[in-house]
């Protein structure tokens, strides 16, 4: 009768502090967002959010562990205008649906005549006309993405082979028209964009790069606890500019899949079409390999998405905002309470710790509700009666409550929050695990909540039967194919590729 009557209080908890069941997923996302004060969607621009002082130290976290990747890979950070001039659009258009047209006839794109086909992101940017009064001479754009912007300026920065690589990146702000239904973090209109743009002397170099990409992805997954899947994309889903693509896709609650990241090979392409060359060691002009690789805010919503639960968010370490909150509990009782909170904090500030001592005159439930919406991993309890077993009283937010010696706080602090990462790390995986499944015929019924993996070698006529037959839509090859192999699910040639099918955002 007890437990009936917590869960049936725990339950009108809930639904005061206005959060959904996380099982109806379309709700509780756009719900938790708010509620946790990452966002605030009264703007009166759709797909414009306001980022909340939280949300935006969140969103930091993020960036800051792509700044070190950066660091560590040797990539230099750079800022273009946010304008761009209509006549760049033009080039890109030009250059996209030319090699659009090279992939569906199957033909080298230096076979085809450059024409004036619209293609790439003509239809979705946002339009700059007047300054002032005055009409531009040349409308101007609000970047989409930075190609044009930085391969114009790349043949001034690129002289000889010792110019290279060129390593670059920036975190800025994009805008896309995005007419398909918004949804904070996952489809805006101005998107929180990480792009970086690379510059090589040979396709070899480029391929380098593709792999030192994959691997820095791959850390920042790691970092985050995010089940992740990488496949090169089809053919008809490759980004028009690409050789090829390689996208990073995150398998969201409702098994859904969240493109986070994606890496492009674009071969000579694109130096071709903005005459980006370089002198080699016999001074013999030579046209650039490059690449590219971009993520955006969607990672955030990945966290918020994998890692929350019915009660609120639930930050990784790495990224939490706040990694530890601080609570003094009946410091009128005992003066040391609160000496002794400032002291913990100090310390654990001065070990890099991100800290905050609450020390609101709110009832202590009140408080632990809006730490557990927030998602802080690791809630400190100190109390006159911690103050004299000379401990503080831990609770993890992933679950668990245990005292703690203060004479160690530092080293017990980091394994508690060392406990929250495994945790994570293990649901996540489990998570990955159980939507996985392995699709052997066409006959099967399709689950909700699934991703399916399939043996497929099969023509672009077969990809369709594929995806018409199972309503799934090809993510495109794994990039860790069968290690033996497989009947092709269509034809039945063996094979070893190994291919996902989803359902996307």
């Amino acid at each position: 009768m007890h437990s009936l009557a917590t869960a049936i209080m725990a339950n009108h908890d809930k639904a005061k502090r206005g959060i959904p069941p996380k099982e109806d997923f379309n709700a509780w996302y756009p719900a938790i967002v708010e509620i946790a004060d990452l966002v605030d969607k009264r703007y009166p621009i759709k797909g414009m959010d306001v980022w909340r002082p939280y949300g935006w130290k969140a969103m930091r976290c993020i960036d800051n562990l792509t700044h070190q990747e950066m660091e560590r890979t040797d990539h230099e950070e750079v800022r273009f205008p946010l304008l761009i001039p209509e006549d760049l659009l033009e080039k890109e258009n030009r250059l996209v649906a030319l090699l659009k047209r090279a992939r569906e006839e199957g033909v080298d794109p230096s076979e085809l005549r450059m024409d004036e086909d619209e293609a790439g992101f003509k239809k979705e940017v946002y339009w700059v006309r007047n300054a002032g009064e005055n009409d531009l001479d040349v409308p101007m754009f609000l970047r989409p993405t930075s190609e044009t912007a930085m391969y114009t300026m790349f043949p001034l920065w690129v002289r000889t082979h010792a110019d290279l690589p060129l390593k670059t990146y920036q975190i800025v702000n994009t805008f896309r028209y995005e007419t398909k239904q918004t949804r904070s973090f996952i489809r805006v209109r101005e998107i929180h964009f990480f792009e970086a743009h690379t510059a090589h002397v040979d396709e070899e170099c480029a391929t380098r790069q593709i792999e030192e990409d994959l691997e820095i992805v791959s850390r920042l997954m790691e970092m985050m606890k995010l089940p992740f899947i990488m496949s090169k994309r089809p053919v008809w889903d490759t980004f028009p500019g690409a050789w090829y693509t390689i996208g990073i896709d995150v398998i969201m609650p409702n098994g859904r899949t969240l493109q986070v990241a994606s890496v492009h090979h674009y071969k000579d392409q694109w130096a071709r079409a903005f005459d980006l060359k370089y002198a080699d060691e016999n001074g013999e002009h030579q046209y650039c390999h490059q690449t590219t690789y971009g993520m955006s805010e969607r990672l955030l919503g990945a966290v918020v998405g994998i890692h929350g639960d019915d009660n609120g968010l639930i930050f990784p370490p790495l990224v939490a905002p706040i990694q530890v909150v601080i609570m003094p509990v009946a410091a009128h009782k005992n003066p040391l309470v609160d000496e002794i909170v400032e002291s913990v904090s100090q310390t654990l500030r001065e070990s890099g710790f991100r800290i905050k001592i609450d020390n609101r005159d709110l009832r202590p439930g009140q408080k632990y509700w809006d730490w557990e919406i927030k998602g802080v991993p690791l809630r400190l309890e100190i109390g006159p009666r911690d103050v004299e077993n000379g401990n503080a009283f831990a609770a993890r937010r992933t679950g668990g409550k245990e005292p703690i010696p203060l004479d160690d706080i530092t080293n017990q602090v980091r394994a508690q929050l060392d406990i929250v990462e495994n945790e994570l790390s293990n649901r996540s995986s489990a998570h990955l695990d159980g939507c996985v499944i392995r699709l052997m015929s066409l006959d099967t019924d399709i689950q909700e909540g699934h991703i399916y993996e399939v043996a497929f070698d099969g023509t672009d006529a077969d990809a369709e039967v594929l995806e018409k037959t199972t309503g799934l839509v090809i993510l495109g090859d794994s990039i860790t194919p069968f290690d033996n192999e497989q009947p092709c699910i269509i034809s039945g040639k063996m094979t070893t590729r190994r291919q996902h099918l989803a359902r996307m955002y």
